[in-house]
């Protein structure tokens, strides 16, 4: 079983477990891009990719639409890029905050816990290969509980304080989020009405 593969399963699966072995870890910034974050964040982007441009979405009262491959590929690209830089700026937003909460500045534990905890909503962006089933993409949330579970042992927050640690990192991070889904969308040509 590939390192990727394993620890994929266990964060998943025993994710307390996990995280200390995670914690133990020597990596680098390269080494957890290469080995884990650039494969899987790569499954929403290409699954919407494949999803929208060859089986599409039906629209009530309109019929199934199917996004442009040349606007699905460069929206697939945009994505993808902005998940890889996503990941980093989580882990900025981990690693300053960390003292905040009575935890330890350590940015490659903070992207351990970036990359590791995003792991349950990179795998359900597979969903978005089947439009329809998209909304299912829901059990990423998943990655919310992976990050609580992740900070007290990695950066060495308080147990107590991982509750309010983890908001203060979901709040920053839905604000990234937004901007780069805006950023994404930007590079979505939609039909104009009629045009299906």
């Amino acid at each position: 079983m590939s390192s990727l593969t394993m620890h994929a399963k266990e964060i998943l699966l025993h994710p307390k477990q996990q995280w200390r072995v995670i914690d133990g870890e020597q990596e680098t910034v390269g080494g957890l891009y290469r080995k884990y974050i650039v494969p899987l964040a790569a499954i929403g982007p290409a699954a919407a990719f494949i999803g929208m441009s060859v089986f599409g979405l039906r629209v009530p009262f309109v019929g199934r639409y199917r996004m442009p491959v040349g606007s699905a590929l460069a929206h697939g690209i945009v994505r993808y890029v902005l998940a890889l830089v996503g990941v980093f700026v989580l882990a900025m937003i981990i690693d300053a905050l960390a003292p905040r909460f009575g935890g330890t500045s350590n940015r490659i534990q903070a992207l351990k816990i970036a990359a590791y905890g995003s792991t349950a909503a990179w795998l359900a962006g597979a969903f978005a290969l089947v439009p329809a089933l998209a909304i299912l993409g829901v059990l990423g949330l998943y990655s919310l509980y992976l990050v609580y579970l992740g900070l007290p042992i990695l950066m060495k927050a308080p147990e107590e304080r991982a509750t309010t640690y983890t908001a203060a990192v979901v709040a920053s991070a839905i604000v990234v989020w937004v901007v780069f889904g805006w950023i994404a969308g930007l590079f979505v040509r939609w039909p104009a009405p009629g045009a299906y």
